[in-house]
Parts: C-alpha cells; structure tokens; sequence
C-alpha cells in the first residue's frame, strides 16, 4: 500500500469538503493605515527651535505634602464647604461657581453649620454695595413670609423697596404728627383686668425692665463736660417708683395708665411725699438735690432738640401684617449724629415692645442702619443694643445691622472703656459677616478684630473693590466669595446715587 506525502496532507477543510461540508471563511483583513499622531514626544529642554521654548536646564520641582485644609494656601480656588440652597438666592459663589444662597435662621438649625446666632453685620465703604446687598435679601426674604421692621432710616434709603410693597413709611420729624412713645406698653399691655396675679407679676417685671434699660441709655447719652451722666442703683430705685406710681401699678389698678418720658420728668420735679418715702430720703430737698442730673437729663428729652418727637403717646398704627415697616429718621440729619442715636435708641425700645409676644412662626428682619450712631451714645446704649443681639436667637428674629467697618463698633468708647469692650463683643454675637470693599488702611483692623488672616484680607482690600456688591461672607468659620447679582427691577430700588446722577 503506498502513503501519501507529508507535504500532501489534507486539513480539515478539505476533509469536510469530502462529506457535503463547508466551513466559513475568515474575512480578509483590511489594510494597515497608519494614524496621525496626536501628540509628539519632545525633549525634557524642549525643541530647540526659534519659538519653541527650549532652555538648557529644566526647573527645580517642589514636592509638598498637605491636608486639605492647607491646600488653600497655595490653591486659593479650594472652596468652603457648600451652604444647602435655602433662603435668598444672592448670587454667585466666585470660587465654586454655583449659586449662593442666605438663610440665617436656617443655618441656625443645620447641624452641618457653624452658626449659632442668626444676627447679620453688613460691613463696606460707601458705594460698595452694602445697600443693595442689604435691600436685595429683605426683598427675597419677603418670599419665605418674613416681614421687614427698619427699626430707623436715616437717609430714606429704604423708601422706594417700600413703595415698590405698597407700603408708605412712617415719618418722624419736628412739625410731622407722627408720634412714638419709647415706654409704650405694647402687647403686654393689653387685657391687664383679666390677668392673674402671677401673670401680672411676670409681664410688670418685662414692662419695667425693658424700661429701666431705655431711660438708663437716655440718662447716659447726656453730658457733663466730657463726662456721660451716670445712672446708677439709686436712679433705677427712684424711676421705677416713679414709674409704678404713674401706671397704677403700686396701687393694683386693674387698668393702668400708659407713662411718658414728659409725665415720668413731672413726678421726679416734683416728687409727692409718698414717692420721697418709697425712695428713702430725708425730705423734698434731699430727693431734689440728689435726682438733679437724672431730671435734667430727661429733661433735655422733653425740652431739647428732639422734644415733639418721643414724649407723647404712640399715633402711629403700624400695620405688622405687611411686609415691611419703616420709620424715616432724615428729617433729623440736621440735627447731629447724637440726635439721630438717641431717635434710634427710643425706636429700639419701642421696637422690643411691639416685639415682645410675637405668635410662634411670626418671621421678622429687623434692620439697624447707620448702628454706630446708637452706640457712640454711651455705655448702657450699647447694652441695650447688645441685649437685642443676644434675645434674636429666642425671639427667632434676624438683627441685620449696617456699618462701615468694624472698627466703627469701637468709637463706643475710649479705648479699654467698658463700652468699647461691649461694642467689640459685639461682633462675635453675630455668627454671620458680611464685608464689601474696605481700603487698605483698614486691613489692620480686620485682622486683629476678625482674625482673617492674609488671604481673606487681601480679598476685601482687593477683589472685593473692582466691582459693587463683592463681599466676603463669613459664616461661621467658613468664607465665601459673593458676587451679589440684582435683577433689573432691583437694580433701580437700590440705586443710592441718585442725588449724584441728577447733578451731573
């Protein structure tokens, strides 16, 4: 039998061709095509060619290692972390990109927020605009049901945002018959002869308190030489007999009598004998000799420049059911910027009084512009200013106060004084910061009171000036790059130039 050939073997192929089979056959391949290069390699020294950036030594590479929390230093676009889109939509957030959004009392309850108090300082030069930041989240907060309390506005800034909410401002002004009386009742006042005993024991202890601190503020602000009239013990003693004398109070009236500032003046000038044995003296010319600066001092009240305005009974019915209420102080600019704080000082008392039993849920702003006016009035006008920050947080009502720079809060005082020492707590009772463009002159300034640090700083002293409405929002131990964007609509309710403009 013969074999066949190695070399004529048959495969698989052919074997299955035999039986009826046919295997399928591969494709045939496409050719080759060599792609373009998308990168070319060069050398570490670059090409050495004319514009190609060749160097004969290649640079030093530094290694660091850091956390994240360090990283900021060398990468400054190394955000905060982001605050949850509640509140008023602000604008943009410069250094993530998205938008900002301001909710104080919301940042209050979020566990992931260092915030504790839902007081705001709004702090810039004029025409950086603070204003309009300021007007723009009164009006978007007026969306989420608060409603706005200008607790005075000295240069009628807040007008037109009020018109704009069919809403005319209060007036106050010698010739103007708007009145307000600082030792209103207010709510508590109301349905006295129903009250328990206890009940009228704890709305007097509110009504007197609240009064003791407004006339201990009014006595501080007068002068003798260089000197802030003093109210001590023995003046509170001698007011609130006064005081509970006037309303029926000692006497258990089951309605009492609303005092004034005119009326408590009266009762201290000419003190019955009863008021000079509640309060201890030896007789009439005793009482009279020691009370002398306390009376001249609420007589300057009475007599002086802003007498007509704050001694008389309240004429005004503010309506709290609307979205914004304003009281216009710039009739009394002319008058000097003690005039003006000791208005805003009445108009803070006042304020607490209409205040003081808000129905749960009752969402208010309260706006303090032009505060250091307050409290270059003396030591107890800055206790009463700093008693309204530390109750925002059990009344859940935002302060928003205006300034122009931190160190503003310090002319309280002299330096070291106990007022200087207040105003300067003063800012850490307000968790959340807001700083527009400051010059550089007051760098220093914010960074011994804030603790900024260079970055920070420079942001206010620099980014923050080349455009209106950039500020740096401090909110707890976090800061945020703003960009403040007005809608066209806004743009014209918080336009401030507009004396400028018609003089060009």
């Amino acid at each position: 039998m013969r074999t066949r050939r190695a070399t004529e073997a048959r495969d698989v192929v052919h074997l299955l061709a035999d039986f009826g089979h046919q295997l399928p056959t591969a494709p045939a391949l496409a050719p080759a095509v060599k792609q373009p290069r998308l990168f070319h390699p060069a050398p570490r020294a670059g090409v050495n060619r004319p514009g190609r950036g060749w160097s004969a030594a290649s640079a030093q590479v530094s290694t660091w290692r850091m956390a994240s929390d360090q990283a900021a230093v060398f990468w400054p676009f190394i955000s905060a972390p982001g605050l949850p889109p509640t509140g008023a939509q602000m604008g943009i957030d410069v250094l993530s990109g998205g938008s900002f959004y301001a909710d104080p009392l919301g940042w209050v309850l979020a566990s992931d927020v260092s915030v504790t108090n839902p007081n705001v300082m709004c702090f810039g030069k004029p025409g950086g605009g603070k204003s309009a930041t300021s007007k723009a989240f009164l009006l978007r907060m007026t969306d989420f049901g608060y409603r706005v309390l200008i607790l005075g506005d000295p240069k009628d800034e807040y007008e037109p945002l009020c018109h704009a909410l069919g809403v005319q401002p209060f007036v106050i002004g010698h010739g103007l018959p708007a009145r307000i009386n600082p030792l209103d009742f207010g709510p508590l006042g109301e349905g006295w002869a129903t009250l328990s005993a206890m009940e009228a024991q704890r709305r007097a202890a509110v009504v007197f308190r609240r009064w003791l601190t407004l006339i201990r503020g009014l006595v501080g602000s007068q002068r003798v030489g260089d000197r802030r009239v003093p109210c001590g013990p023995t003046d509170e003693v001698v007011v609130r007999a006064a005081l509970s004398r006037i309303t029926g109070y000692t006497t258990a009236a089951t309605t009492l009598t609303e005092p004034t500032i005119p009326m408590l003046w009266r009762a201290l000038d000419e003190p019955d004998d009863a008021l000079i044995a509640d309060c201890r003296y030896r007789d009439r010319r005793h009482f009279l000799d020691e009370t002398r600066l306390l009376r001249d001092a609420l007589g300057q009240l009475v007599s002086g420049v802003l007498g007509g305005l704050f001694d008389d009974h309240t004429t005004i019915d503010v309506d709290w059911t609307a979205p914004i209420q304003s009281l216009s102080l710039s009739r009394l600019q002319p008058l000097g910027d003690e005039a003006v704080g000791i208005a805003l000082t009445c108009l803070s008392s006042w304020g607490r009084a209409m205040r003081e039993v808000a129905q749960p849920g009752d969402l208010r702003i309260t706006v303090r512009d032009e505060a250091w006016k307050q409290l270059r009035l003396g030591v107890e006008a800055v206790k009463s200013f700093d008693e309204d920050l530390r109750l925002s947080r059990k009344d859940g009502e935002v302060q928003w106060s205006v300034a122009h720079k931190p160190s503003d809060l310090l002319s309280a005082g002299d330096a070291g004084s106990q007022a200087a020492t207040i105003a300067k707590d003063l800012l850490h009772l307000a968790d959340i910061k807001i700083l527009h463009g400051q010059d550089d002159g007051v760098a220093a300034e914010l960074e011994q009171l804030l603790g900024l640090g260079p970055i920070a700083r420079d942001v206010i002293t620099g980014w923050a000036r080349q455009r209106p409405g950039r500020a740096l929002w401090v909110v707890g131990d976090h800061r945020y790059k703003v960009q403040t964007v007005l809608h066209t609509l806004e743009r014209d309710l918080t336009f401030t130039n507009t004396a400028i403009e018609s003089a060009r």
